[in-house]
């Protein structure tokens, strides 16, 4: 931590000797007037890599400050106005103002083919509204999965049991783009760890969406984007990559997209073969009126391999140039088997060894999943006004296979009676129906826009689980264990959003109304007649606000309020019991509430690079996971979902480029928060609170030659959960590229987790069970990963490719 300190110390010193520029124009057009709003780009001029950008003034100026000495090329481009270039020039050692002739934009501006623009987006993009990480850009994340990925944005955890929290908050819905994952936990996991950094464009991170959003989601959006088609022709990309950390990991894809005319072909496979492991120990310690009743050890190792293959193709067909429909087909096929072997050395009340006892598991898990989507977007006039529909139909299918062989042993280290022989099968089916229609009505005179849009979803859920008990050569159903689950739902939503953008003032206002229909039933035999069945039907609104101010040139300030809503998922509601070891049983809670939240986020922009949020949110019916005695007679523990009364977050982020001549891009992300969790849990009364930051640095090196390195750096403090609280950790990943083939290769070797540091350690503590824990994972990988771009380059607009199924698929099973 020394050495990191004095290394920020210096690049921050040496940034603030550096001696620099500024740079002004003026964007003109062909009859020599002022074009405002002009995108403008200035590129080093000896391989056009992105320096900075910025937008002319309503009188077409424009200003680059801060810049460094070297040679540059200043680019303006504007939409039916083509691009246009300044010729190349110098900034000396000597700071000082260097004005440009005027840029002159023409509709077919030719002064372009002496500069191809090879600009490469920074791998961290802190937007006023939003956090974007472009993992296409990232050499680290190559031959990662895009869970791998995620652990290293700003501000994202990835905890023990694969929950996503986002600057110090659960309740993220995950979206890929811009379709809800219908999963939460080691279900949503495995999907993401099924899809390969290599089909990654970016990740955006947005903490306080508008009402146009599903209002799922009370702690933020995650919404990661694939790669997708942005040229004309027929152009692709084929990627391999190949892992060693203590096991193998291999992947490869192809993406492919053919643009002509009024017809638009695009779609992409993938496959990746993973070998991980997971080695967990923990104390537990048990309790009755406070005191100690006992307590045993348990020592895991678990080994994965996921198989996973998945595809994505569609169409688009230009009707006319105000019509276009499409239609996007997705598959997922994941088999994912694993092998789990334990020791459990179970102690009296005095430490003393009483017995001992082993278990031996064997399961497969197959996570299939298919979708359509039909769409339409329609332009109204030449005002902007415009409708756009999505149609979805997506089913997922869950299959498992499980084998258990549990052994007990006494002191002497004798079996004690027959060795218990389970085995469990779970057949689950998932549909999806979701309609949705937006219009958006520009209101001419005001820069002021109007949206509105409805929406429909159907969702049904058939899940059949079996028990058998083949002790002795029995093969009997346990009607205890067994059950079957039906689940339907049914969400119709409607919204109003209204933002204005002025000069100095900028305003949002949102509504979104949400009326939700659910009932579940168990079809086997329940202890309280009371849970078999339950039917809901409740209607929300969902309101949002935002207001921006530009104090100066400098300095923007914006406000935002939002109320949101996280629906437990579909299998956290399954109250199936699905046995990890003889010792800990996991299930769903059919009883479990929605967790709504009120968030408000003040921000600070300083010269559009460096952003302050300060944070409040208050969530009430906290969904958290909970490890609780299954009963006080035995020592067996239950892992579920349950709801605490109230949870209050207060946050401070910060975000710092720091960039040192023309060889260092470097993005700092600070987060300090302050949690608390206030309920009963577990016949447990408590308030559990802990300030908390975390630390994420992302540096961009450049070196000659087509060579260039990243470093990311990732440190996070104490933090608590619910009723757990976990020890700080951090870890470092690093890597380098070279580019080949004219810049269409690039080959790129990395390692994760460099020092193996990425361990976790912490502690469950309620008021009749402890659990002191430690978890290690294969997270130190050397990987090396080739990629290859070919075919035309001439960039068209690309289009959105989003359904009107978001919420309901992130939440799916």
């Amino acid at each position: 931590m020394k050495n990191l300190f004095l290394l920020i110390s210096l690049l921050t010193f040496t940034t603030l000797q550096a001696q620099h520029s500024n740079i002004s124009g003026k964007v003109l057009d062909g009859e020599n007037k002022a074009v405002g709003y002009a995108n403008v780009l200035l590129l080093k001029a000896a391989d056009s890599s992105l320096v900075k950008g910025a937008l002319s003034e309503d009188a077409g100026t424009f200003m680059f400050d801060g810049v460094t000495p070297g040679k540059y090329v200043v680019v303006a481009s504007m939409v039916g106005q083509g691009k246009a270039s300044s010729p190349a020039f110098t900034v000396t050692e000597i700071a000082g103002n260097i004005t440009l002739e005027p840029i002159l934009l023409k509709q077919a501006a030719t002064n372009l083919k002496e500069v191809v623009i090879e600009g490469q987006r920074p791998l961290i993009e802190q937007q006023f509204d939003k956090t974007v990480m472009n993992v296409e850009n990232s050499i680290v994340a190559a031959g990662n999965t895009a869970l791998d990925v995620l652990e290293k944005a700003p501000g994202i955890v990835v905890d023990q049991n694969d929950n996503i929290s986002m600057r110090g908050r659960q309740g993220v819905m995950v979206m890929i783009d811009g379709k809800q994952v219908p999963m939460t936990g080691t279900e949503l996991a495995n999907y993401l760890k099924g899809l390969s950094a290599s089909a990654l464009d970016k990740i955006e991170l947005i903490t306080n969406p508008s009402s146009k959003y599903d209002a799922a989601g009370n702690a933020g959006i995650i919404n990661i984007k694939l790669k997708r088609d942005k040229s004309l022709g027929t152009n692709g990309s084929v990627a391999a990559s190949f892992g060693q950390g203590r096991y193998s990991k291999g992947d490869a894809s192809l993406q492919l997209n053919h643009r002509a005319n009024k017809v638009n072909v695009f779609g992409g496979v993938n496959y990746a073969d993973r070998m991980n492991f997971s080695e967990l120990s923990f104390l537990r310690t048990l309790k009755a009126n406070g005191e100690e009743t006992g307590s045993y050890t348990q020592d895991n190792l678990f080994k994965f391999r996921g198989e996973n293959l998945s595809g994505r193709f569609g169409m688009d067909y230009f009707i006319s140039k105000n019509t276009v429909v499409g239609a996007v087909a997705t598959g997922f096929f994941s088999d994912i088997t694993r092998d789990n072997t334990n020791t459990t050395l179970l102690y009296d009340v005095q430490k003393n060894l009483e017995s001992s006892a082993t278990t031996a598991a064997d399961v497969s898990h197959s996570r299939d999943n298919q979708s359509i989507n039909l769409n339409l977007k329609h332009t109204l006039d030449s005002l902007g006004r415009e409708i756009t529909a999505d149609v979805d139909y997506i089913t997922y299918q869950n299959g498992d296979l499980q084998d258990f062989a549990i052994r007990r042993f006494n002191l002497n280290k004798e079996q004690v009676g027959s060795t218990e022989l389970l085995h469990s099968t779970l057949d689950g089916n998932l549909t999806i129906k979701s309609a949705k229609a937006d219009y958006v009505q520009p209101i001419s005179g005001l820069n002021a826009t109007l949206e509105a849009g409805l929406k429909s979803s159907l969702v049904n859920a058939d899940n059949d689980q079996k028990f058998y008990d083949r002790t002795d050569g029995r093969n009997d159903l346990n009607t205890n264990r067994s059950n079957r689950f039906l689940y339907d739902e049914n969400i119709n939503a409607a919204y109003l959003n209204a933002n204005r953008k002025g000069e100095k003032v900028s305003l949002q206002l949102g509504l979104r109304l949400e009326n939700t229909i659910a009932k579940g039933e168990q079809l086997a035999d329940v202890v309280n007649e009371q849970d078999r069945e339950f039917d809901r039907n409740y209607t929300q609104f969902f309101p949002s606000a935002y207001m921006g101010y530009n104090l100066n040139k400098k300095n923007e300030v914006g406000v935002s309020l939002s109320r949101r809503i996280n629906r437990p998922s579909y299998n956290q509601l399954n109250p199936f019991k699905n046995l990890i070891d003889g010792f800990t049983i996991s299930t769903g809670n059919p009883n479990l509430k929605p967790e709504l939240s009120y968030s408000f986020e003040l921000t600070h922009t300083f010269d559009k690079r460096f952003i302050t949020k300060l944070s409040y949110s208050q969530t009430t019916d906290v969904i958290v996971n909970v490890l609780s005695r299954e009963n006080q007679n035995d020592n067996v523990v239950i892992q579920t979902f349950r709801n605490l009364a109230k949870f209050d977050y207060y946050g401070m982020t910060f975000t710092a480029p720091i960039t040192v001549g023309t060889w260092l891009n470097s993005t700092n992300n600070a987060t300090f928060y302050y949690g608390l969790y206030r309920g009963n849990l577990a016949n447990t009364n408590f308030e559990n609170s802990k300030p908390a930051f975390t630390l994420n640095s992302n540096n961009n090196i450049t070196i000659k030659n087509g060579w260039s390195a990243e470093v990311v750096g990732v440190f996070r403090s104490s933090e608590v959960y619910g009723p757990m609280t976990v020890d700080p950790l951090w870890f470092m990943s690093a890597g380098v590229q070279k580019q080949i083939w004219d810049k269409k290769g690039t080959i790129k070797l990395n390692v994760s987790d460099i020092f193996f540091t990425n361990r976790v350690h912490g502690e469950n503590e309620l008021a009749d069970y402890t659990e002191v824990f430690d978890q290690n994972r294969d997270t130190r990988v050397a990987t090396i990963s080739f990629n290859y771009r070919f075919g035309g380059s001439q960039v068209a607009p690309a289009r959105r490719r989003t359904g009107g199924a978001e919420e309901e698929k992130s939440r799916a099973n």
